[in-house]
């Protein structure tokens, strides 16, 4: 990975929990990566978007001088590289850094393909509620083991989930690094109702589709719902398509919710499904400013209607953000979560790779996303759907 390397993200809570933050909504609450051009112009580089907690506090820079320093000596005691590299970025108060070790980094890379290893299941925690299953990959393990949309989970091998971080719950389900291999197993304690049971699952190698589109009604010209689960390669083609050949008039509910990021390049390529041309995104990286633009020729008559939640994060809320400042599309939910760190990824002795912060990404009209995720234009939690839907037949891009 090159050092020009650029990724927005946060720092996981331990090694499981980092690596499982990667895969983003491909395997349950985390964010995936991005793509944006590099420094020497026109050379692509990858951003991520990981998440572990929304408060968030300023970050100092950190010598990333340092962390090789410590690198190098780990490799030549003979000690763990990736310990030693840690242990600086938590002494540094980088509290999105992260490190990872050669292993985690290439299942991270294929993440971004949508292939992951895991249960198949996303998670998500409504206000004030239960850690809850929020999606179940078809044909998964928890597909296969009966477990459904709206099952709570309260143990994860015999851990009680109770007021754990969604993305501490997220990290049980994926293991650590050396029991997260397919074919390895995870029990969960679970409730329905009144009825409460285990279920034992075999994680499995799994491939994801992350948009789906369906109608919203009978009529062949109704308004479509595409549902953009992660932004892994050729999602914001997929977006763009579907759009294109929608009916003549039909509006667009576009769900972005548990979207927990994923390629910044796939979510500016779906804003280009809406836009022609314009500003995205602005970001920076040591103060240097650029800029994200998408692509000219997209559709801006049809009427466009975000659904978003406190999952929605970093590329997500990248595309939510233009949509809204650039009043192309009226959102309804739930504040988003708040992601807009980039940081830099570097290439360790041995094969890690160390994750720095080093500046953040602001919507079109300036907001930083950070910290204060995206507002919707219209509040809605229960039923949120239906709401949007209405908001979308209101705005005469029918229901």
């Amino acid at each position: 990975m090159p050092d020009q390397t650029h990724r927005f993200g946060p720092r996981g809570a331990g090694r499981g929990a980092a690596l499982t933050l990667v895969f983003a909504s491909v395997l349950a609450t985390a964010a995936v990566t991005g793509a944006l051009p590099g420094e020497d112009g026109g050379r692509e580089a990858e951003i991520a978007a990981r998440s572990v907690s929304s408060t968030v506090a300023p970050v100092a820079p950190v010598d990333r001088a340092e962390i090789e320093e410590a690198a190098a000596g780990a490799e030549a005691d003979g000690t763990s590289v990736t310990e030693a590299a840690e242990e600086v970025v938590s002494r540094s108060g980088d509290r999105w850094g992260a490190v990872y070790d050669e292993r985690e980094y290439e299942e991270f890379e294929q993440a971004l393909d949508g292939a992951y290893t895991g249960v198949g299941i996303s998670a998500r925690r409504p206000a004030g509620g239960e850690v809850t299953v929020a999606r179940v990959h078809p044909g998964g393990p928890a597909d296969r083991a009966g477990i459904r949309e709206g099952d709570r989970i309260l143990e994860v091998d015999g851990r009680a989930v109770g007021e754990r971080p969604v993305a501490e719950v997220v990290a049980w389900l994926r293991g650590d690094a050396q029991d997260a291999a397919e074919g390895t197993t995870v029990v969960l304690g679970l409730r329905r109702g009144g009825r409460t049971w285990p279920a034992t699952l075999t994680r499995a190698r799994l491939s994801t589709e992350p948009v789906t589109v369906r109608r919203l009604g009978d009529d062949p010209a109704a308004a479509l719902l595409i549902k953009v689960s992660a932004f892994t390669k050729g999602s914001g083609g997929k977006v763009r398509e579907a759009v294109d050949t929608a009916p003549g008039g039909a509006g667009i509910l576009l769900d972005l919710r548990a979207n927990q990021g994923g390629l910044v390049s796939e979510a500016v390529t779906a804003s280009s499904a809406f836009l022609d041309g314009g500003l995205v995104a602005t970001y920076d990286v040591h103060g240097e400013q650029r800029a994200l633009y998408a692509e000219p020729g997209g559709d801006t008559e049809r009427p466009v209607v975000v659904l978003v939640d406190g999952g929605t994060m970093s590329a997500a809320e990248l595309l939510t953000g233009a949509l809204q400042d650039r009043g192309r599309a009226v959102t309804v939910g739930t504040r988003t979560f708040g992601k807009g760190s980039v940081q830099m990824p570097s290439r360790l002795p041995g094969g890690s790779v160390a994750e720095l912060t080093v500046g953040q990404y602001r919507t079109p009209a300036g907001r930083t996303v950070e910290g204060s995720g995206i507002t919707p234009d219209v509040g809605a939690d229960a039923e949120a759907e239906d709401r949007a839907e209405t908001v979308l037949s209101g705005l005469g891009g029918g229901s």
